[in-house]
């Protein structure tokens, strides 16, 4: 019950209960409406859910709330991503513990447990908090047995496809959390470092190059300058010493060099970055490992070795200064690559992989996306530059302890791989074996120990969650409706689902895609911990409740960044109070209106009022349709302080009080028929408040169960015309003025003259207009307001 004393936790909490309770947002697989299926992305268990999140899933539940309201079945799973590096993180920290004290099978078994009984349901707490309309029992997680079985028959369908291979070759390597990772979890960071030119010899003379990395120099396996540069063109083919090392290695030409770099000419080591791999292969130069995979100096570095590597880079500058052989040193501040789970800079070490070939496919690539629909358009060229800038294979395989296994044996006689079969999956090749022998006759096989890259799982979000109901109706859900999301991991999830579907499948895995943007704080700077301006959505929430928070997430339009204003969620406050005011009074005036019943004529000013009202239904069903929430937001909101409450319930309020017969039940029925269509239609950016006035005032008469049910307004039967609405709002609103200059009270009497043109405008409306201006007589002449 509405009470007067309203308190929006409460309210909140109860609707939530109701919601899941009634089942109002179930997927009905008995439907025969259109379903609209949504790609909801898993949210990584590896914590509390931040603001980012909240802005995000709000956004995308602004449209599934409309489409479901708009008569479609709506399929909207939820999934969290618990596999891999931050659950075994998080766990650690739970516990105290780190996985490499532990047996691996203990391990696994601690998180999994912990998952289930606990990170879970603490974590999907935060999603239904703020009014996420999933359906709740199709849930997944990407670490469960369904999620393994189709990651892991997803490997087998690439294999046999010959899309999966296994090489021993350099890879991007985390030192800090030991494993190989793909190009898409690199990002660069800024940091502070120095460009050093040392001297390498050539036939006794000095040859100076700049490295920011000399910590590489017992790994240098050659020296490169541009064909074109004539400075170096006499040095071709000849032999540089390499200082400290006193070892030779060949001098050679390459377009690959920038002459305008540094000195013009560099060295190649292996392996410093993507162009030193190009190199070796072009070149078939030596692999020397200087860097082990712990980040510290192997035995190739002599005295340097077991130095981590920051501390042999100062060490090796410092004794190359003390031998004469440190020409400059000029600090910079330049983009390194960085591994963007830990921050660590990420090294290029030799190892053996498991890749996805995809880089033959580019071109294909970029038409997979120009086929999706994208919202706002422009972030298909976030797409499209992630595509032309790929360089690698994606690289699959995690030398971690948490996660999905590769269906994979090697046999140990000849070494042979050794897939599953599919009624095998999911399988555990640690405690599971192979069901024939190997074509050499052995049974004796060494499982896999490495685990798929998490993202290789959630790239099958759309089956993860299609298969946990029914098989059946595969081809109804699939492509799905819609891929919700934010704009970082387009280059991760989008991408990689984008790909694997037509691996898979030979189609695109949903037709339209919603992009979001970033959260900023109040300055318009990026939020973290370490700058100490992180917003935690669950203090907002507590403070302002959660339709406060989805008012402020509505207020910017998709793909664009939002900053977190306190303003905002003061004015989604303001609002939640003044519409439950609003309908408080106008029910105050409809005791005994039965909802339904009609006058024989509406008054010409309820149906001016009610000819705005359809011209708001139709923008805002034509922005929703576009995916454009905000304007929703924006043009309901207006109307609704601005026409409706500040001069609609005004001007009526006099007939609803004191008129009879036609006239009052015109007012009524016009109040009836705008309320229910303005909370309707702020019903997907508020849910909470709108059903809460919804259980309250209508569902007796309207008979839907919610209102998140309820069908999504229609135009209503008026004619009207715009001048003569806006005509009668800009005069009562210059009486107003008039009266407050005078220092009266609204409700003061008043005679007014009105121009000629006015009055023939206003003839129609004349009584109500007279009414709301206390005006005893409106007569011809220039504007004027005479107090009686």
């Amino acid at each position: 019950m509405v009470k007067n004393k309203f308190n929006i936790k409460e309210c909140e909490e109860k609707w939530r209960a109701f919601w899941e309770k009634e089942g109002i947002f179930k997927f009905d697989l008995k439907s025969k409406k259109k379903i609209y299926s949504v790609d909801t992305p898993p949210p990584t268990v590896s914590g509390k859910m931040h603001i980012g999140h909240a802005a995000s899933y709000s956004q995308q539940d602004f449209l599934i709330r409309y489409k479901r309201m708009a008569g479609f079945n709506v399929f909207y799973p939820f999934g969290t991503d618990d596999n891999g590096l931050p659950t075994e993180r998080l766990v650690e920290k739970t516990k105290g513990i780190r996985a490499s004290d532990m047996p691996r099978d203990k391990f696994v078994q601690l998180c999994m447990k912990l998952l289930k009984e606990k990170f879970q349901q603490e974590y999907l707490e935060d999603w239904k908090r703020i009014g996420i309309s999933c359906d709740w029992d199709i849930l997944y997680s990407t670490i469960d047995d369904n999620s393994r079985k189709i990651a892991q028959w997803s490997f087998l369908d690439l294999f046999k496809k010959g899309r999966v291979y296994r090489k021993d070759a350099p890879a991007m390597w985390c030192p800090e959390c030991q494993t190989g990772i793909s190009q898409a979890e690199c990002e660069d960071k800024s940091l502070e470092s120095s460009f050093n030119t040392i001297v390498f010899k050539v036939e006794g003379k000095d040859l100076a190059i700049d490295t920011t990395r000399p910590e590489l120099l017992p790994a240098c396996v050659a020296i490169f300058y541009h064909p074109e540069d004539k400075r170096y063109k006499s040095l071709k083919s000849k032999s540089a010493k390499v200082p400290l090392f006193d070892f030779e290695v060949k001098i050679m030409e390459d377009e690959r060099v920038d002459p305008e770099k540094g000195t013009g000419i560099v060295m190649c080591c292996t392996f410093g970055d993507q162009t030193d791999m190009e190199w070796q292969r072009a070149y078939n130069l030596e692999i020397k490992e200087a860097i082990d995979k712990t980040g510290k100096m192997t035995s190739l570095s002599g005295a340097y070795k077991g130095m981590p590597v920051k501390e042999a880079r100062k060490k090796i500058i410092s004794d190359l200064r003390d031998a004469g052989l440190l020409l400059n040193q000029k600090p910079i501040v330049h983009d390194v690559k960085v591994h963007e789970r830990c921050g660590a800079e990420i090294e290029f070490v030799k190892s053996t992989q498991w890749f996805v070939k995809y880089l033959d496919l580019k071109k294909e690539m970029l038409k997979w996306g120009e086929n999706l629909n994208w919202h706002p358009k422009f972030m298909f060229h976030r797409y499209a530059n992630w595509v032309k800038g790929l360089q690698w294979d994606w690289l699959i395989s995690r030398q971690r302890y948490f996660g999905i296994s590769f269906p994979v044996w090697y046999c140990k006689k000849c070494g042979e791989i050794k897939i599953a079969e599919e009624k095998q999956l999911p399988v555990d090749p640690m405690q599971d074996k192979p069901l024939k022998k190997c074509s050499c006759g052995s049974e004796e096989f060494i499982p896999e120990k490495d685990v798929l890259d998490t993202w290789f799982t959630s790239s099958m979000t759309p089956r993860l969650s299609i298969e946990l109901i029914d098989k059946k109706i595969w081809e109804n859900l699939f492509p799905m409706s819609l891929r919700p999301q934010a704009h970082d991991i387009i280059s991760f999830w989008l991408f990689n689902t984008v790909v694997k579907s037509n691996l898979h499948y030979g189609k695109n895995p949903f037709k339209e895609v919603a992009i979001s943007g970033f959260v900023l704080d109040p300055h318009g700077k990026k939020m973290s911990k370490s700058k100490g301006n992180v917003v935690a959505p669950q203090d907002v929430v507590e403070e302002y409740g959660a339709d406060a928070l989805r008012f402020w997430a509505s207020s910017v339009k998709l793909g664009d960044d939002i900053s977190y204003q306190e303003k905002d969620l003061v004015a989604g406050k303001k609002f939640i109070n003044k519409i439950l005011n609003a309908s408080r009074f106008v029910f105050m005036n409809l005791e005994k209106y039965g909802g339904k019943k009609k006058p024989k004529k509406l008054e010409v000013l309820d149906e001016l009022f009610l000819d705005q009202l359809n011209s708001v239904i139709r923008d805002c069903t034509e922005s929703f349709e576009k995916y454009e929430y905000s304007k929703v937001k924006s043009r309901a909101e207006n109307f609704f302080w601005q026409d409706f409450t500040d001069n609609y319930l005004e001007i009526v309020k006099k007939r609803v009080y004191q008129g009879k017969g036609d006239k009052k039940l015109s007012a009524q029925y016009t109040l009836y028929q705008a309320l229910l269509t303005l909370i309707k239609l702020f019903a997907p950016i508020t849910p909470f408040i709108t059903e809460e006035i919804y259980q309250e005032y209508f569902k007796k008469l309207e008979k839907d169960k919610s209102i998140h049910l309820s069908e999504w307004p229609k135009e209503i039967k008026a004619k009207g015309d715009k001048k003569t609405w806006q005509r009668t709002l800009e005069i009562l609103a210059q009486v107003r003025q008039a009266k407050s200059k005078a220092q009266k009270s609204m409700n003061s009497e008043i005679i007014l003259s009105l121009d000629k043109e006015d009055l023939t405008l206003i003839e129609k409306v004349k009584e109500d207009l007279m009414a709301v201006t206390g005006a005893k007589e409106i007569n011809e002449g220039e504007f004027k307001v005479v107090f009686v």
